[in-house]
């Protein structure tokens, strides 16, 4: 039998899957039979445009739906509260100095299936993310990126 993967997650990453799988199994899923019905009726499915775009998007939602049903399943909770401040470990909320840019960050460390840069969430499996694992503040640490090595001191941790 296959082992599954585990998807390490805050509290906070697994309330958003929640909410939106409760979304997508809910008006998603009705937004899309209507869209498919609508389709319907203008006539011909064969060359019916309307209706093989609602048809892939009612696929590629059907997808999303079973990946976060797998992702609640085999869910590893990171307990904030457990979170320890003196180094960096998932969970852990980091204030980091761009050295070359003398500008302050912070980062949240979380699972690969919960980062999103956008939001300042950082996979622990990033170069970035990996890096700061076991770091202490103060500490300096050199990331290698695409664009060349980046540096960065740890200012915090909570």
């Amino acid at each position: 039998m296959a082992e599954n993967k585990k998807y390490v997650l805050t509290y906070e990453g697994i309330k958003e899957l929640e909410d939106e799988l409760k979304q997508l199994k809910g008006n998603g899923r009705k937004d899309i039979a209507q869209k498919i019905k609508e389709a319907r009726g203008q006539g011909d499915l064969s060359e019916n445009a309307e209706y093989d775009a609602a048809k892939d998007e009612q696929a590629k939602m059907e997808t999303r739906i079973v990946i976060i049903e797998k992702m609640l399943r085999n869910a590893e909770l990171i307990d904030e509260d457990d979170v320890d401040g003196d180094s960096v470990s998932l969970g852990s909320k980091v204030t980091l100095l761009d050295v070359e840019y003398n500008e302050e960050v912070t980062y949240h460390i979380v699972g690969s299936a919960e980062a999103n840069p956008e939001k300042l969430r950082i996979s622990n499996e990033s170069p970035l993310g990996s890096g700061l694992l076991g770091q202490k503040v103060g500490a300096d640490v050199d990331v290698e990126a695409p664009a060349g090595i980046i540096k960065f001191k740890v200012l915090a941790i909570s």
